[in-house]
C-alpha cells in the first residue's frame, strides 16, 4: 500500500500532519518567547547593594542575611560578640558560598552604633531586626525591663535610621525595614513591654516613610508571627528540652489559636518577604505594615 493510501485509510489528509506539526512548533516558539525565564523573573536586583541586618547571628536575622546573600547583596552580619559573628559568618559562607562582612556590637548602646556607622558608612538596605523578648507578668516587670526593651527594640532602629538615612536620600535610593511582630497588634499578656516596643516600631517606620515622600527611599515594617529556626540550638534550650512538635501543638491550641497555618513559620518564609521589600522591585511599597504571621491576626486588613 502506498503512503498516500495508508494516510487515507487512517482518515488523515495528506499534508495535514505536517501542517499541524508546523503550527504546534510555531505556537510553542511564541510561548517560549513570551514567557520570562525563571532566572529573570526571580531576579530581585540586589547585586551590588549593601545590607546591614542587626541581630543576625541566629533566628530570623540569620535567615534574612542568608537570603540576601543568595540574592547577590553584600551583607553585614551583627551580633554582640566577635565569636558569635565569626561563627555566623562561617555558617553563611558554607550555606551560600559568599563571605559576609561582620560587626560585633551591642545595638542598645549609642556608642556601638556610632562605631558601626563609622566602620560601614554606606548602607543601602537597613534591616532593624535585633530585639529581645522578656516574659514577665505585668506587675512583676521593672522600670529597667521597660527601658532595656525600648533601648534595644526601638532606639537601635531609630539611631541606625538617623545614621544611614542621609546617605540614602543623597543617593535617592534606600530601604529601611523594621522587623516588628504580630505582637504589635495583639499585645501579649506575658510581655506587655515587648508588644509596646513592636507597636512603636510600626509608628517610627511610618513616620520616617512620611519624611521621605517623593524619594527613592522606602520604609516599611514586617510583622512575623510565631517563627522558629529548627537549626538554631537555642530553640531546644528555650523549650526546656521538650520536643518541638509538642511545643508547637500546645502553643497553637492555647496561645495562638487564631493561626491559620497551625504551625511555626520558618525563618526563610519571613526572609523571603524581607528580601522582596528590600529590592528595587518593591518601589511602590512604603509606609506599610506587612504581615507574615500565618494568619494569627484575625483580620483581613
Amino acid at each position: 500500500m502506498s503512503q498516500r493510501a495508508m494516510l487515507r485509510a487512517h482518515n488523515i489528509v495528506p499534508g495535514a500532519s505536517m501542517k499541524i506539526g508546523l503550527s504546534l512548533l510555531c505556537a510553542l516558539a511564541v510561548i517560549s518567547l513570551a514567557a520570562p525565564r525563571a532566572a529573570d523573573a526571580m531576579d530581585l536586583q540586589l547585586t551590588g547593594k549593601t545590607a546591614l541586618v542587626t541581630g543576625s547571628t541566629g533566628g530570623i536575622g540569620y535567615g534574612i542575611a542568608k537570603v540576601l546573600l543568595h540574592e547577590g547583596a553584600q551583607v553585614i552580619v551583627n551580633g554582640r560578640t566577635q565569636e558569635s559573628v565569626d561563627k555566623a559568618a562561617a555558617a553563611l559562607k558554607a550555606a551560600t558560598g559568599k563571605t559576609p562582612l561582620v560587626f560585633a556590637g551591642d545595638m542598645s548602646k549609642a556608642d556601638d552604633i556610632a562605631r558601626l556607622a563609622k566602620t560601614f558608612p554606606n548602607v543601602d538596605i537597613l534591616v532593624n531586626n535585633v530585639g529581645r523578648f522578656l516574659p514577665h507578668e505585668f506587675t512583676q516587670s521593672t522600670d529597667q525591663d521597660w527601658y532595656d526593651t525600648f533601648d534595644l527594640n526601638v532606639m537601635s532602629g531609630v539611631r541606625l535610621s538617623r545614621a544611614y538615612l542621609p546617605g540614602m536620600k543623597q543617593r535617592n535610593w534606600g530601604r529601611i525595614i523594621f522587623i516588628s511582630s504580630e505582637s504589635a497588634l495583639q499585645i501579649p499578656v506575658e510581655s506587655v513591654q515587648y508588644g509596646m516596643s513592636k507597636a512603636a516600631q510600626i509608628a517610627v517606620a511610618r513616620g520616617i516613610a512620611e519624611s521621605v515622600a517623593k524619594t527613592g527611599v522606602t520604609v516599611n515594617s514586617i510583622l512575623p508571627g510565631p517563627t522558629l529556626d529548627t537549626d538554631d540550638p537555642r530553640a531546644a534550650r528555650r523549650f526546656g528540652g521538650r520536643p518541638i512538635a509538642e511545643v508547637e501543638e500546645q502553643l497553637f491550641k492555647t496561645q495562638r489559636p487564631t493561626s491559620l497555618i497551625k504551625r511555626f513559620a520558618r525563618t526563610e518564609e519571613v526572609a523571603s518577604l524581607v528580601a522582596y521589600v528590600a529590592s528595587p522591585l518593591s518601589s511602590a511599597t512604603t509606609g506599610a505594615a506587612l504581615r507574615v504571621d500565618g494568619g494569627v491576626v484575625k483580620s483581613a486588613f
